[in-house]
């Protein structure tokens, strides 16, 4: 049996566990304990800022394939590095209609 220690934002600690042959906890529990950990901060958002929030945890979700194999200490970097990649993706896209858009007006 081995021992792993990982940070819990959630708890602000470092935590203790005991694994069978496995040293780095299962990432996806620990991501979503780390979105859990935002809830208050969430809940205090107006609506309308609730549904970006919950839009950027998705990204997370979506980039936890590659977030489990970072084995980043704290899971923040993590959720921060889905953001800026969808974040980025979404501006090269509007950069591309906007030339695409300008291309058009020249040609009339």
């Amino acid at each position: 049996m081995d021992l792993c220690f990982y940070y819990s934002e959630l708890d602000n600690e470092w935590n203790k566990e005991e694994n069978m042959g496995r040293t780095v906890p299962s990432f996806r529990p620990a991501l979503e304990e780390e979105i859990e950990s935002w809830k208050d901060f969430k809940r205090a958002l107006r609506p309308d800022d609730q549904k970006i929030f919950d839009k950027l945890m998705n990204y997370a979700r979506i980039h936890a394939d590659a977030g489990s194999l970072a084995a980043r200490p704290m899971l923040s970097e993590i959720l921060f590095m889905s953001y800026t990649i969808e974040q980025e993706k979404k501006i090269e896209a509007l950069q591309k209609r906007i030339k695409e858009l300008e291309n058009k007006i020249r040609e009339k």
